[in-house]
């Protein structure tokens, strides 16, 4: 990234042993390293310079604080940037609703360029800056930290707490996107004249995400469009062309003042209690984690000491640099649009939380149950008594008695009222094609088929279920996949069912 200082030869172990003996001059190498790089990725969370600045000053004064629980001093870097989200997140959370917010101005690396030239960039960032639109909620935070931030996906899972295999699907997928909605975008902006249909596809611009489906789709199918969408530029090299967000000068003034002056002890100690809990291996420790859960709730009931929010005069020049960044083309990567940050799936949506309509939870007492016979009579039949003879008496005329047999009509079973069919949706998790939609008989029973779907889905089957009993239909994706996307499955005689993905 220009104007961002070389990582390649940082020592992250010897940077962390230093802090770890509190040394000033180690939190000045670091932040000569890194500030520029956690400022940025800061602002693209808050969009705020004034609040981005603000977590980057907590931040680095929590890691001072914390550096001895990191059992891997190698990985000082995507530490810090664990530690940023999570101040991050702890912000916008805090954020009251219609705050309003300054945008840092953009560092310019274009100086000494000719006109035409800057004028070329500047569009080349727009059309990346729309792509990056289609790429949503994780997604977006996993390319923004792989091909932005340079971090590898052990880092990542470490960052957004999932597991590496998990890192390394959700890296490769949203890279993958961006570089395919940003071919559609090329294709969009100069491929109308080889290809009138993609005039006929474009109705406003930038695209629309509808829009940027349909492009490229018509891009699969189309020989002469599919030709240009093999040349694809690495996510890499897309993000890292755009501007920085400018990290204002009086912030290491700041962190310098906090960390060294005795009166600002309690400070220190209050940003730290609110960066815990960590885990055992000295990361923050993501929701739903237990390690320090109990130590962080017993803390908030005793009412632990906040640390101090200062206001925009912490930093006076700050608050007089708003910028309208996407007029000009040149738009600071943003990371909040279209996704809650943690949530996350949340966050971004909660890492690791089970599917209420995954095929495990799905009918917990076994598939299927027996139903009722049918047409089984309820009665049985009184045997017939046989005759018999009466007994000689002393009267001159015998007489024989014989009992008239009792039986009992079989009754004829009632017919059983029809069911209503209740159906249950699915969510795609990141990296899956299908999804499983359970279906249950309710009511009584019911014969029952799909009719159809919508949102590129394809599912089908049908059959009878007793009442009470359900069965699982398996509904699929098909295309392309930008982000995140819906639809649904109708069913006869009733219900329609839900599915989400997320990709």
């Amino acid at each position: 990234m220009a104007g961002w200082p070389g990582i390649e030869d940082v020592d992250d172990r010897r940077l962390a042993a230093s802090l770890h003996g509190a040394g000033a001059k180690a939190l000045t190498q670091i932040y000569g390293s890194y500030g520029a790089r956690l400022y940025d990725y800061c602002h693209t969370f808050l969009q705020d310079q004034v609040d981005a600045a603000h977590a980057v000053h907590d931040s680095l004064i929590a890691a001072q604080q914390h550096i001895a629980k990191l059992h891997e001093p190698e990985q000082l870097r995507g530490w810090l940037y664990a530690i940023a989200r999570r101040e991050c997140l702890r912000r916008l959370e805090d954020r009251q609703v219609g705050t309003e917010r300054h945008e840092a101005a953009v560092a310019d690396d274009d100086l000494g360029l000719e006109p035409g030239e800057r004028a070329r960039r500047a569009e080349f960032r727009e059309l990346v800056f729309s792509a990056l639109g289609t790429v949503v909620g994780r997604q977006r935070e996993a390319v923004i930290l792989i091909a932005r931030h340079e971090l590898d996906t052990w880092q990542l899972a470490r960052v957004v707490g999932v597991s590496v295999t998990q890192a390394h699907q959700l890296a490769e997928q949203a890279c993958g996107d961006l570089e395919i909605a940003f071919t559609a975008a090329l294709i969009a902006r100069t491929g109308r004249e080889d290809c009138p249909s993609v005039n006929a596809l474009i109705d406003s611009w930038p695209p629309t995400a509808d829009t940027y489906k349909r492009l490229i789709r018509h891009i699969d199918a189309c020989p002469m469009c599919g030709e240009r969408h093999l040349r694809k530029v690495p996510a890499r090299r897309l993000l890292q062309l755009l501007p920085a967000a400018q990290m204002p000068a009086e912030l290491w003034t700041e962190i310098h003042t906090t960390t060294n002056a005795p009166e600002r002890r309690g400070r220190r100690s209050a940003i730290a209690r609110r960066a815990e809990p960590f885990d055992a291996s000295g990361w923050p420790a993501h929701p739903g984690h237990k390690a320090g859960s109990q130590k962080a709730g017993a803390a908030q009931k005793a009412g632990v000491e906040r640390a101090p929010r200062t206001g925009p005069r912490m930093w006076p020049g700050l608050a007089a640099a708003a910028c309208g960044l996407l007029a000009t083309g040149t738009a600071v990567v943003v990371l909040q649009s279209g996704a809650s940050p943690n949530s996350g799936d949340q966050t971004l949506v909660a890492p690791g939380k089970a599917n209420p309509h995954s095929s495990s939870s799905r009918n917990p007492g076994g598939v299927g149950t027996l139903s009722p016979t049918k047409g089984r009579s309820s009665a049985t039949p009184t045997p017939t008594p046989t005759p018999t003879p009466t007994p000689h008496s002393p009267r001159p005329t015998p007489t024989l008695t014989t009992a008239q047999p009792q039986t009992t009509k079989p009754e004829v079973p009632k017919p059983e009222t029809p069911g209503t069919l209740a159906v249950s949706g699915c969510h795609m998790r990141s990296g899956n094609k299908s999804c499983t939609i359970t279906v249950t008989a309710s009511g009584g029973p019911v014969k029952w088929s799909v009719t159809g779907s919508s949102g590129a889905l394809n599912a089908s089957g049908g059959g009878n279920l007793a009442a009470g009993q359900s069965t699982g239909v398996t509904v699929s994706r098909q295309g392309w996949c930008l982000g995140q996307g819906s639809g649904s499955v109708s069913f006869s005689p009733n219900g329609t069912a839900s599915v989400s993905w997320n990709c």
